[in-house]
């Protein structure tokens, strides 16, 4: 065995931080190289140089800034009425068995529905304006913070509870100092799963009932065949997608540091 991990490390000589960027370089590299060769024809696949020139159109026009602008504000209040909403009723239902009993089927049943499914019903009750996108994007944030705060809570060991009633922490005191606290590994894991969920229902509800945002952006450049158009899009909503992950890693790491003991 020891042999075997002499040798693993022998073969991986470059620190992980290196290899981690080495992926997207070789597709980038093997996409440069298909252009150039025209492995595929360009109305199918377009040149990096050609989708970093529709990039830059995009960003001295403004279109990139206004539609983007336009998907994070969407997003932001979406995410936060479905995390809102989430954390309550995963507090409620984790904190009373009782409410849990009461609420956990009909909300089980809600959740099977996926967030595209609801559009359509959404459509005749709001319009196909923004209260539209707000109320899909919400559902989205909504399922998996209930069910990641609901099992944090529960998963407070009950040696917690018993300190803050030794304490004689009130209700309030108790959820405040000794069970949030407790629970902030999986409350953040439901808020970052939350977050990719609304970010992909988002793009989801522009492709299908939006004239703005980026998820337009895809829309129009098919319509117009500019697939680099699209692909600008494309990389602009991964981009976007990957530095708002990282930001709720980082705040849970902020958040976590009282654990590093």
């Amino acid at each position: 065995m020891r042999v075997a991990k002499i040798s693993a490390r022998a073969w991986l000589p470059i620190p992980p931080a290196i290899i981690a960027p080495l992926f997207p370089i070789v597709l980038l590299a093997l996409w440069s190289v298909s252009a150039r060769f025209g492995w595929l024809p360009p109305q199918i696949l377009p040149s990096p140089g050609e989708v970093w020139a529709a990039l830059l159109d995009m960003a001295h026009s403004g279109d990139l800034a206004g539609n983007a602008g336009i998907s994070l504000l969407r997003v932001v209040e979406g995410f936060a009425a479905g995390s809102v909403l989430g954390l309550l009723l995963g507090v409620a239902m984790g904190l009373s068995p009782k409410t849990e009993d009461y609420v956990k089927p009909l909300f089980t049943a809600f959740a099977q529905v996926p967030t595209l499914g609801w559009i359509p019903f959404l459509m005749l009750l709001v319009g196909i304006g923004e209260p539209l996108k707000v109320l899909v994007i919400a559902k989205a944030a909504f399922v998996p913070v209930t069910l990641n705060t609901l099992a944090g809570i529960r998963a407070v060991p009950p040696m917690y509870r018993e300190v803050g009633a030794l304490f004689r922490f009130s209700r309030w005191q108790l959820l405040r100092k000794v069970v949030l606290p407790a629970a902030v590994p999986p409350i953040f894991t439901g808020l970052r799963y939350g977050l990719t969920h609304a970010w992909n229902a988002l793009v989801a509800v522009e492709l299908l009932a939006s004239a703005e945002g980026l998820g337009y952006l895809l829309v129009w450049g098919r319509q117009m065949f500019w697939l680099d158009t699209m692909m600008a899009a494309m990389l602009i909503i991964g981009i976007v997608g990957f530095t708002l992950d990282r930001i709720m890693a980082a705040v849970e790491a902020r958040l976590q540091r009282w654990r590093l003991a």
